[in-house]
């Protein structure tokens, strides 16, 4: 669970920090590679620990991800320009990457197949609140002792879990022979930094940036095809298509993906509908949050307990997110008109539902997958996630500016001033004229939030077909 924790916190601790940052080195406008470098890099190094731990050990390779990160976190608090700081963000991604990769497969190494479900809610728990928490966290670091500590206190949990990862059994069993696959981690870097480029290109909700977006989202893409070609003819490719191709675990996988748009897409914009639309307070739109974060832990826990205790697999995850895509659609109708009290039950119902996936979608590929492949199981798990998320929040964004943009292209740009947190957007306009931009702000997040059910819509079907009903 610590290196988990770790791995997910550094994603989202930094968010409140970011400004503070910013400030102190005087590059406002690159502030956002410290964020995208450690998305990128522990994307890209998600597989490659995979493949290495199924070859030499996963507890061995974990030592050596505890290690990088670490030490790059070490590096990250003494840096002392934004090129340096993001220079050691990349390498605190490559140890970050495998923590998560080699958490998910030491959990299937020392527990049997039909306790897993338990043990990956667990896991599945630990990463949503390490996602609520981070931001809390930073924000703590950085007023009471400054922005370095966010970085600085991931080094005694660091050891922490290097202690606990001695404790871990060793067990001897048959390892998959080792060959690297130099072109294919080229043309996987390649893939992996384009498309995510492109995306947090198209976020920016501004026409000026869409052409350098669409080309590296054309380079992703013949990346992708060149990858693909590469791969079904490689001795030993570090991306396993043959793996992938198994009808339990593309559909997995593609749940994963899902539900990762899905629930990081409105982890990340109901904080703005909440104090733009309805004028929430920051504090008070925590406290509405706290109950989805509760309900996706609570959620998480109990389906692991049920999948231990019946065997079932894909029940869980079909009502769940049934439940889910009701609820996402209730937001779009309703969320205007209810009280703070209706939606806080609404994202704790959001919450419990969203907590029947990830557990059940690990071992379900895990299961199909076999003891010597768990790590390349785990990383294509978790790399699924992590493109969902980012192509679902840069959809959503897309969906969220272009309805603004088409009914009323003056309150696209009050808005995007107000998601980019300038206070005085909006300033010089009547009471009428606000009126009339909320209002249509308001039906943009309809929108939205359609949008979101539309991905727990997708979900639900590849739950349905998926072909591994039971453990």
């Amino acid at each position: 669970m610590l290196p988990m924790f770790l791995a997910v916190v550094d994603q989202t601790i930094i968010a409140s920090a970011l400004p503070t940052i910013a400030a102190a080195m005087g590059e406002v406008e690159r502030a956002s590679w410290i964020v995208i470098s450690y998305l990128i890099a522990a994307t890209i190094a998600a597989p490659v620990y995979g493949r290495l731990g199924d070859s030499f050990g996963r507890r061995k390779v974990m030592y050596f991800a505890l290690g990088i990160f670490i030490v790059a976190s070490v590096l990250c608090a003494l840096a002392n320009s934004i090129l340096t700081l993001t220079a050691a963000r990349v390498l605190q991604g490559l140890g970050g990457g495998g923590l998560m990769t080699l958490s998910q497969a030491l959990v299937g190494e020392a527990i049997p197949p039909r306790e897993r479900a338990r043990y990956q809610g667990y896991l599945a728990a630990v990463a949503v609140c390490a996602n609520s928490f981070g931001p809390v966290a930073g924000g703590f670091l950085t007023e009471s002792f400054g922005w370095q500590w966010i970085f600085l206190i991931n080094v005694p949990i660091g050891a922490v879990a290097l202690f606990l990862v001695t404790r871990m059994p060793h067990p001897t069993r048959d390892r998959l022979p080792w060959r690297a696959d130099p072109g294919g981690a080229v043309l996987f870097a390649i893939f992996v930094a384009t498309t995510l480029l492109a995306l947090e290109q198209v976020q920016h909700a501004d026409l000026s940036s869409l052409p350098l977006g669409g080309i590296m989202l054309a380079v992703g893409v013949a990346a992708l095809i060149v990858l693909v070609w590469h791969e079904n003819r490689a001795s030993s490719p570090l991306i396993p298509l043959s793996l992938l191709r198994q009808s339990a675990i593309w559909h997995s996988d593609a749940m994963a993906a899902c539900h990762g748009a899905a629930l990081v897409s409105l982890i990340t914009f109901i904080p703005v509908y909440l104090e733009v639309v309805r004028g929430f307070t920051p504090s008070t739109t925590g406290a509405v949050l706290v109950p989805l974060t509760i309900g996706i832990g609570v959620g998480s826990l109990l389906t692991g307990r049920l999948v231990n205790s019946t065997g079932r697999l894909m029940i869980f995850p079909v009502v769940g997110l049934a439940i889910a895509t009701l609820n996402f659609m209730a937001l779009a109708l309703f969320a205007d008109r209810l009280g703070i009290a209706m939606l806080s039950v609404l994202l704790l119902i959001n919450g419990l539902a969203m907590g029947t996936v990830m557990g059940v979608v690990q071992v379900s590929v895990q299961n199909a997958a076999g003891q010597l492949r768990l790590g390349e199981a785990a990383a294509s798990v978790q790399f699924s996630r992590s493109i969902g998320a980012a192509f679902g929040t840069a959809l959503v964004a897309t969906v969220l500016f272009a309805v603004l943009a088409i009914n009323n292209p003056e309150a696209a740009q009050v808005f995007a001033a107000m998601f980019e947190h300038a206070k005085t957007a909006g300033a010089g306009l009547s009471i009428d004229q606000r009126f009339a931009i909320q209002a249509d702000i308001t039906f943009a997040f309809r929108a939205a939030f359609m949008m979101m059910a539309l991905f727990t819509t997708a979900g639900f079907f590849l739950s349905l077909t998926n072909p591994q009903k039971r453990i």
